[in-house]
Formats: structure tokens, sequence, C-alpha cells
């Protein structure tokens, strides 16, 4: 069966691409899950309209990442926690901390957005990537004082 994808599949092919497949996947699968639609003229313009979207809809979330990057590189994020001797901290600073941290500053993000490899055990300053899109990675300045 020929079929329109509606989303990208994985080993199969990209939005608005026209495949064939077996007609079980497509009648089980593909069909009722609405990633794809029978290989007919009204449908190939509707394809081509919702690939326009998608495109659109990426360059949006793109280009609000690209403003959340600059916003977040001049912020610097102060996170007090107890230390002992050494300056080493009791517990430790984990991406949870530095995500309320910014919402002090007004900056709503989620932690899984931020990529902190380990928890941060010391006093100091540490640069901490956050991911915000596949292609945009910004750089937040964290100091970690004493109490």
């Amino acid at each position: 069966m020929k079929v329109i994808l509606m989303d990208d599949i994985a080993k199969l092919g990209a939005l608005g691409a026209q495949v064939e497949v077996s007609d079980g996947y497509a009648r089980n699968y593909l069909l009722p899950k609405k990633l794809a639609l029978p290989a007919i003229p009204q449908n190939l313009k509707l394809a081509e309209v919702e690939r326009k979207n998608k495109v659109l809809r990426a360059g949006k979330l793109k280009s609000e990442a690209e403003e959340l990057a600059q916003r977040l590189e001049k912020i610097s994020c102060t996170i007090t926690k107890q230390a002992g001797e050494n300056d080493r901290l009791f517990g430790s600073v984990t991406a949870m901390d530095i995500a309320e941290s910014l919402t002090a500053e007004n900056v709503i993000l989620d932690k899984k957005y931020i990529q902190l490899e380990t928890p941060l055990k010391a006093l100091g300053i540490y640069t901490v990537p956050v991911k915000l899109h596949p292609e945009i990675t910004a750089n937040l300045k964290v100091w970690v004082v004493k109490a």
C-alpha cells in the first residue's frame, strides 16, 4: 500500500514522503496513529501544507531557544549551601537546584535541559551547559557560595 507520511518515522522516511509499506503495517499501525495517510491527490496537498507548518513551527522554536540562550549567557546563578572544611559542601548542587535558582531570575526552565554531568560538590564558579534545542546549547555561570 502506498502512503504519505505525516511525521518523521525512523527507517521509513520523513514528513511528506510517499512510501510503499505492507497493507497490514499501514492499516494496523500507521493509519490509526495518524502517522500516515493513503496516497491520494487530496492527501498530497494536505501533506504539503502540514510539512510547511512543521517547518514554520520548528523555526519559531529555534528562534525562541536562541533568545533564551542569549538571556542565559548574561545570567549568573548563585546558589548558597552549607560547606565544611576545604570548601566541601554538605550535600551537592544538582540540576534541580539550578532550575529552582533560575526561577528566582524569572527564567522557567525544566531540569532535564541542564546538562550537569555530576552534581557539584565544592564551592566555586562553574560553567554548566544548558541544551535548549538540538542545535542550541547555552553556557550558564553558576556560583556556589558558602551559606
